[in-house]
């Protein structure tokens, strides 16, 4: 599988890491260089062998370069929740990626772009409704 991620971040990185040692080409684009340092975890998993560009993930020129044309999967992992939709609607509907992932801190925002055909993920529901499971006695220890 070709990924692309936008946003080398703890998850960003990570994921990175795990996709790319199952063997997937995985590509991550990030606007700081410094945030490739996450890529590198000494005796965690095998070594990074993907690539790592420095770019914006809403520019389309930057896109093309990070390879989005080729890409099975988007993924969309920044800080912000308004770059990561515009960057994932960008993946959808102008490069036409088959499957795109955003995270969207703002629960209500992570309903309406799922009903909008975007796969995303709210870090923020997903924890709240683990804690409440474990304030219930209903959650695995």
């Amino acid at each position: 599988m070709n990924v692309l991620i936008v946003g080398c971040g703890r998850v960003g990185a990570w994921l990175a890491r795990l996709l790319d040692a199952d063997g997937h080409q995985v590509t991550v684009l990030d606007t700081d260089a410094y945030s490739f340092r996450r890529l590198r975890f000494p005796g965690l998993l095998n070594e990074f062998k993907g690539t790592a560009l420095v770019g914006n993930g809403i520019d389309q020129d930057t896109l093309k370069k990070a390879g989005i044309e080729q890409a099975d999967v988007f993924i969309a992992l920044t800080q912000g929740d308004n770059r990561n939709i515009m960057a994932s609607q960008i993946a959808k509907h102008i490069f036409k990626v088959p499957r795109v992932i955003c995270r969207i801190y703002d629960p209500l925002r992570q309903e309406l772009y799922s009903n909008l055909g975007i796969g995303a993920i709210s870090p923020t529901a997903i924890f709240a409704d683990l804690l409440k499971a474990q304030l219930e006695g209903k959650a695995e220890k």
